[in-house]
């Protein structure tokens, strides 16, 4: 009976560290668990969920090709037929720049005129630099419903080469070309309705009347950082 005895105060003395070690580490395992650091957040792809739509990536990845800009040829940009670029309503077209309201930057012009004033300069340079890591500058340029279609299609090209001209001149930076991409619309594509005249614009605070005509004799440019 004694050694019958003692031998279970042997196995229940050596069974009680063992008890205690388990649940130490389960304790530990816990206490690692909550404290673990927290895996990065990926802003680009979270940016690149908020805007970047299919429809989006398709018109940028046309005009990119357009201007030689996938292939890294830095050709320059050329004309692109917007009815060939998108297969969408003006109205769409635009919508799908909403997103990016606070990082457009719209320059304007005056009526028949390509000329950047000193307003205009500075707006581009701003946006240029509010890169973000972005690899993709674009630039669409339109014109008012005045005068012959043909005229203000001219216009327009005119429009968003000057902001490319400005790009060049200012910078002098010979990847320029390979980070620009021009998108003319004269004035048969994708009108800006007036609410436009609420964003970002090289004339904000000056004198004279922001409406639907005026607000069209622009170029629209920001950085897009969608994956093409």
């Amino acid at each position: 009976m004694k050694s019958i005895a003692h031998g279970l105060l042997l196995t229940i003395g050596l069974c009680t560290p063992l008890w205690l070690v388990r649940g130490w580490m389960q304790e530990a395992h816990a206490s690692l668990a909550t404290t673990r650091p927290q895996a990065a957040v990926a802003t680009a792809a979270a940016d690149e969920a908020g805007y970047c739509t299919a429809s989006l990536k398709q018109i940028v990845r046309k005009v990119a090709g357009a201007c030689g800009l996938i292939q890294q040829e830095g050709r320059g940009c050329q004309p692109a037929d917007a009815a060939k670029v998108v297969s969408l309503s003006g109205e769409d077209f635009n919508a799908l720049f909403a997103p990016l309201e606070q990082r457009v930057h719209i320059i304007e012009y005056d009526a028949n005129s390509v000329d950047v004033d000193e307003d205009a300069k500075a707006a581009i340079s701003k946006a240029w630099a509010d890169r973000r890591g972005a690899s993709f500058f674009f630039v669409v340029a339109r014109a008012s419903p005045d005068g012959k279609p043909e005229v203000n299609q001219e216009l327009s090209a005119g429009r968003a080469k000057a902001v490319l001209d400005h790009l060049k001149g200012q910078f002098a930076d010979p990847d320029i070309e390979k980070q620009v991409g021009l998108l003319w619309l004269g004035e048969e594509f994708a009108q800006l309705p007036e609410s436009f005249c609420s964003w970002q614009r090289s004339r904000q605070g000056k004198e004279g009347v922001c409406d639907a005509k005026t607000i069209n004799r622009s170029a629209f440019i920001a950085w897009i950082d969608c994956q093409i």
